[in-house]
């Protein structure tokens, strides 16, 4: 339910509806903006009614929330969610904040090469695979907790932020000094993991299943924000659909309409989506014509050797190239990558 206060409402009138609330076993998350105070109630609301909170002079309107993802939806945080990770903002509307880097981290040397490469091109994040999920059970699953190391080597030599995959739940300790954990599109329904991800104080950067509808994405990003953790990024990367030219379908329709329906940051993976690499750049160029606040895309320094997806990971050069048009189509909107 959403509660929304009068402006000037006594704070000691305030503190009496907060405790009357409370006592009914009803959570009250609060969202202040310049000229309005709005509250919303998760619980058991059935206890309560519209009418019955409207009775309460401090009170301007009360209204059911139809969507079931109560804490992901806009009615219920009208403000836009502002992730900052040091320094480096998600979401604000005036940053496409780009993170690249190889789809799995291999060795020392490639890491820190590729992430000082994108660094220098613009990048805001550098991303890597430390544990990876593969189709096949023969094919490279990463280095795991060394990956992780390499990636945190990288960022003390680079000052780039981190961002990397977690699939399970007994990982967690390992992800600590992560700086965004990705949930994988196959992990996006792992209820579980999303439960106790919720629990972490890390950005989480969620990724949509491979045939996910909309409200299954956003439910899923709610049992994070339910869990506590309400700095959640939703990940578009492309979903399955009746033809395979591609590896995927970018759904680029789902940037504006997520726009307006939750108040989270919404990025583009270009990279997995198409799983080519000449189609990446023009796939990352109409992301941000669409609004979107960030792009995560795959760079390697040598893709022909690349342990995983090199056929759709740009060489350093290729994305400094990118990165020099995604900031002209940037501009166009009054924004800046």
């Amino acid at each position: 339910m959403i509660v929304v206060l009068k402006n000037g409402a006594e704070a000691r009138k305030i503190e009496e509806l907060k405790g009357s609330l409370k006592s009914k076993g009803l959570e009250i998350h609060e969202s202040k903006g310049k000229d309005v105070t709005l509250w919303g109630l998760v619980g058991d609301t059935s206890r309560i009614t519209p009418e019955e909170l409207l009775a309460n002079e401090i009170v301007e309107s009360a209204q059911r929330v139809k969507a079931p993802y109560k804490q992901a939806s806009r009615s219920f945080h009208p403000e836009d969610t502002v992730i900052d990770v040091k320094g480096n903002k998600i979401g604000d509307g005036k940053i496409c904040s780009i993170m690249a880097g190889p789809c799995s981290v291999e060795t020392e040397e490639q890491i820190i090469e590729v992430a000082k490469a994108v660094k220098a091109s613009g990048a805001r994040f550098l991303r890597g695979g430390a544990f990876k999920p593969r189709t096949s059970p023969y094919s490279f699953q990463g280095l795991g907790a060394e990956g992780l190391e390499l990636l945190k080597i990288a960022r003390k030599e680079t000052g780039l932020p981190i961002v990397t995959e977690l699939m399970a739940i007994n990982q967690i300790p390992l992800f600590e000094d992560v700086d965004i954990i990705q949930i994988g599109a196959r992990n996006m329904q792992n209820f579980d993991l999303l439960k106790e991800v919720g629990k972490l104080k890390n950005p989480i950067l969620l990724k949509r299943g491979l045939s996910a509808t909309v409200k299954e994405f956003l439910m899923s990003a709610e049992y994070i924000m339910a869990s506590g953790n309400e700095n959640v990024i939703l990940c578009e990367r492309g979903i399955r659909t009746f033809d395979n030219y591609t590896r995927n379908c970018l759904d680029l329709s789902i940037v504006p309409y997520l726009k307006k329906e939750t108040h989270l940051p919404v990025i583009i993976d270009p990279s997995h989506a198409c799983g080519i690499r000449w189609m990446v750049p023009t796939l990352a160029k109409a992301a941000v014509a669409v609004g979107a606040d960030g792009l995560i895309i795959e760079v390697h320094n040598n893709p022909e050797k690349a342990l995983c997806d090199g056929e759709q990971s740009l060489t350093p050069a290729q994305f400094d190239d990118l990165m020099k048009v995604l900031a002209k189509y940037a501009a166009v909107e009054n924004r800046t990558i």
